[in-house]
Formats: structure tokens, sequence, C-alpha cells
């Protein structure tokens, strides 16, 4: 709930915000996102320093990435499109949902359906 209140609050969730990166008129949106990127590293850097553990039990550490440059750029187009299209990535459709926009109960239920598919067709693509 404080993450959701903390994206309302910040206009993350607006679709005019959204609209607007990318669209290039705005930092609001890239200041936010970068601001999670550097906190991200951060946390990271300093969970590293400290040697501290998951609940598992064993090191936090940033899993290696698998090589080809296309895969990522063909995904996140895909992704990207989908954010625009719809003005909110997987994270705030929910929160948009309780804010009382429910037309965004179209998109979720799209958005689990293309993971479904995905889900199928997974074992044929080029991994």
């Amino acid at each position: 709930m404080f993450f959701g209140i903390v994206l309302v609050k910040s206009e993350a969730v607006s679709w005019y915000r959204i609209f607007e990166m990318f669209k290039f008129q705005s930092f609001h949106m890239y200041g936010i996102i970068g601001t999670a990127i550097t906190t991200g590293v951060i946390l990271l850097f300093i969970s590293k320093k400290m040697h501290l553990k998951n609940t598992q039990g064993s090191y936090l550490r940033v899993p290696l990435k698998e090589k080809g440059l296309v895969r990522y750029l063909v995904g996140g187009s895909i992704f990207g499109l989908g954010w625009a299209l719809c003005g909110a990535c997987p994270g705030p459709m929910y929160i948009l949902v309780g804010t009382g926009v429910l037309s965004m109960l179209i998109v979720i239920i799209a958005a689990i359906a293309g993971t479904y598919f995905y889900g199928i067709i997974k074992s044929k693509l080029p991994h």
C-alpha cells in the first residue's frame, strides 16, 4: 500500500506523465526511474559490502545476463509499446484499479492472457 501511495502522489501512475515521457516532453518520469535505479544500485552495493543474505541464506548477487542484444531490444520494444499504449507498466496497473480506473481491468486481463500465451509458446521460441 505504501508503494502504491508513493506512486500515486509522485504522479508515476498518471497516464499524462507517461505520455509526456514517451514524447520526450518532460523529465519527471525519467527522474523517478533514474532515482529508482540509483537507489537499487546503492542498496545492492551496500548489501554486498555488508555480506547480507536473502531469506534462503545465500548472498545477494546479480545473475549474469545471457548474450543476445536482439532479444533484449525486441522484448524491451514490445514492453515499451504496451506501456505506451495502455499508459501503465505492470505494477501500477493494479494501483490504478485501486484508484478507481476500472478500465485497467481490461489491461490486466490482456496482460495475463499475454503471459499465458507466452508460456504456451515459450518452448518454441529461440531462447
